[in-house]
């Protein structure tokens, strides 16, 4: 195949691979023994339909024990409740999409077009757990013998092992705007805690969170392409405004439910939960102003709790995936240390002395034994993410992977899975166990092209950043220049790994020169960097973006600066209509895809960890807003949103259009109908590059 034939090609592979994502093994179960692990995979890159295997790393031997084609099973009618929890997850591929397993990862329960099939992962027998739909979330207990799960709702137990028992209601109301273990908007989307109950280490109770979006605003998305079809509410706390009421009680079969008792007016996130075999039950409650995390334990018999430790920072804590949890009864938890290197470092505490050395910024705790616990971090370079063992009685730091790239893990030090992304090398998920290495296959497609980033740290303030030019670029001949970048807090495009750039390489070989950085508040250089955002989301990002433009410039002098675009999704769609507006003496067109236009139409957790409460501190919100910048629109602006999105919803981009219609400003609007945030059908996908590629090479007069 020719450079311009992999070129041609790549916006299709790309979409029907879900960006080459397809065919890797993901979401692991690992045994504590490192007997087995159970994973999720299908069986080509271009098939979308995920199934559950399981591999035995003492033989390398690897079985399918569930494909959703070997049974009945309809997936175009999912619970409102599973569709919510996809799109928090932004997960696109279908099939077996989750399982929960016991303690031991003996037996998995797997919900499949809202019924339940549960899979011995030893024997590969598979039965239906007999259970009428729709059943959301449901979750086997630690000994196996007990199955939770959610419908319309309520929170329901059946006993396993009582052969045809009936499901037994542990939790419900009455209340139409009431919910039993179900986790609401801002902790799945903003929080990562997506599940709303958990099973006590004997299995006889559980903790579920009872919430009530009664006090939220009451939205409603609209099919116009459908005008028969009803609008859908959308219960979406915005910021300033009502969030869910959120609680936690004990409950289970024959139990009289436990209220826990904590002060819910000055700490209303319930942002983690873990009840785990020698520990105790234990929760994380953070404010509203998100300055103070408590960490407390909980007595399930009368529900009172007991301060375990206080975490206090402006102007925000960070929650950390993976914490809290404990390890030979020591408290895990991740801080930020101002006094540790230059810009402080974000730390692994057992208890309240830190383990990990300065400058190693922790980004998650991937597991825990008695003496040891995973942590994903990053040292000098942000771009690299490493996976590292921390003992926990000598804070001694030991990396696993083998560098150079991105890793995670999952399990703990004795028995993991490793998986490693490079920019020189497919991802690779190793199992280690047992003293045995053991490579997962991996049957993702190859992309049609090689990315080819140049990386390097650009101006004074050393952003990290990536040049893509056209393979068969001489180095003479001027290009125009496209900004692709996210720009914003809680992610990252600048990464040492070959999927990071596939799509902006397609971009260079359509003859663009790509320039990528992530600025100020992106994850990685420690909590100053990730702070300098707080009070304005618009000066330091664009700031960053020109700043980068220019050192790239110097450094890279076939780059055209009379011929400027930048395009973005989400954050980075803002970033990219705020370039156009605020500096069309730097860039000459922009896409902006699903941009957030005015904040005070973001969620709550989100929003007011970065600009504070609107009612108090306005100006906040108008330094960040677009809809003040329309009138001075002068370049070529086209604005994509889906018609579905319940994240950034369609009126960001109707609000900014109707200021610019308003101000006399032409510019275009795509509309997607049914498309949410993600955009996860294939035509869509496929369709987006292309026409983004003729958006700009008509807006800046390319050959």
């Amino acid at each position: 195949m020719t450079e311009s034939q992999a070129s041609a090609s790549f916006p299709r592979r790309w979409a029907a691979t879900r960006r080459f994502t397809l065919g890797r093994p993901r979401a692991f179960a690992v045994a504590p023994d490192g007997s087995r692990v159970a994973f999720l995979r299908s069986r080509a890159g271009d098939d979308p339909t995920q199934r559950l295997w399981v591999s035995e790393p003492a033989t390398g031997r690897e079985r399918c024990v569930l494909d959703p084609d070997d049974l009945d099973v309809d997936e175009t009618d999912l619970p409102a409740e599973e569709q919510a929890r996809r799109e928090r997850t932004r997960e696109q591929a279908g099939g077996v999409v989750g399982f929960a397993c016991d303690r031991a990862v003996r037996h998995a329960a797997v919900p499949l077009g809202g019924r339940v099939l549960l899979v011995d992962l030893v024997e590969g027998t598979v039965r239906d757990a007999g259970l009428d739909p729709p059943v959301v979330d449901p979750r086997l207990s630690p000994d196996g013998r007990r199955l939770a799960f959610v419908r319309d709702g309520d929170l329901h137990v059946v006993d396993l092992d009582a052969g045809t028992a009936a499901p037994v209601t542990v939790a419900a109301s009455a209340e139409p705007d009431v919910t039993w273990g179900l986790a609401e908007f801002v902790a799945a989307e903003e929080m990562r805690r997506t599940r709303g109950f958990w099973w006590s280490p004997d299995g006889e109770r559980l903790a579920a969170a009872r919430v009530d979006v009664g006090p939220v605003a009451r939205w409603h998305l609209a099919d116009p392409v459908d005008p028969d079809a009803a609008p859908r509410p959308l219960r979406f706390p915005a910021a300033g405004q009502a969030n869910a009421e959120v609680s936690l009680a004990i409950v289970g079969a024959g139990v009289e439910p436990v209220a826990v008792d904590w002060d819910r007016a000055g700490l209303p996130y319930l942002a983690a939960v873990t009840w785990s075999a020698d520990a105790p039950l234990t929760i994380a409650v953070q404010s509203r102003d998100q300055g103070t995390v408590e960490i407390r334990t909980v007595d399930p018999d009368d529900g009172a709790t007991a301060l375990a430790t206080r975490l206090e920072r402006a102007p925000w804590v960070e929650l950390i995936a993976g914490t809290p949890r404990w390890a030979d009864g020591r408290l895990l938890t991740v801080r930020d240390d101002d006094r540790a290197g230059p810009g402080g470092t974000r730390r692994l505490y057992a208890d309240d002395e830190p383990l990990t050395p300065d400058g190693l910024q922790v980004r998650s705790v991937l597991g825990a034994s008695r003496s040891a616990a995973l942590v994903s971090a990053s040292g000098e370079d942000p771009t690299e993410v490493g996976v590292w063992r921390v003992g926990l009685d000598d804070g001694r730091a030991e990396r696993l992977d083998p560098g150079g790239g991105v890793a995670t893990a999952g399990g703990t030090s004795d028995a993991l899975v490793l998986e490693h992304a490079s920019l020189d090398a497919a991802p690779t998920a190793e199992v280690r166990a047992a003293g045995r290495r053991t490579v997962l296959r991996g049957l993702a497609e190859r992309p049609p092209l090689t990315a080819a980033p140049e990386l390097a740290r650009l101006g004074e303030r050393r952003l990290a950043s990536a040049l893509l030019r056209p393979s068969w670029h001489d180095g003479r001949e001027p290009l125009p220049v496209l900004l692709d970048p996210y720009g914003g807090p809680h992610a990252q495009r600048v990464l040492r790994t070959e999927g990071a750039f596939l799509a902006s390489q397609w971009f260079a070989e359509t003859g663009f020169a790509v320039v990528v950085t992530d600025g100020r508040g992106s994850p990685g250089r420690g909590p100053a960097w990730e702070g300098e955002i707080a009070g304005d989301l618009a000066s330091a990002p664009l700031a960053d973006q020109v700043d980068a433009l220019e050192a790239a410039l110097e450094r890279w002098p076939f780059l055209d600066p009379t011929r400027v675009a930048i395009r973005g999704w989400s954050f980075g769609g803002f970033l990219a209509a705020l370039a156009v507006l605020r500096r069309p003496d730097v860039f000459h067109a922009a896409i902006a895809g699903a941009p957030v236009t005015d904040w005070r139409l973001y969620d709550t957790h989100y929003t007011e960890r970065y600009l504070g409460d609107p009612a108090t501190d306005p100006q906040a919100y108008d330094r960040s807003s677009l809809l003040d910048d329309a009138a001075g629109l002068a370049r070529p602006l086209l604005l994509i949103h889906g018609l579905s999105d319940d994240n950034v919803v369609v009126a960001h981009t109707l609000r900014l259009s109707r200021a610019l219609t308003e101000a006399g400003r032409p510019h275009r609007v795509l509309p997607l109908s049914g498309v949410t945030h993600m955009t996860p059908q294939e035509v869509v996908a496929e369709r987006l590059l292309t026409l983004q590629r003729d958006f700009l090479a008509e807006a800046l007069a390319l050959g």
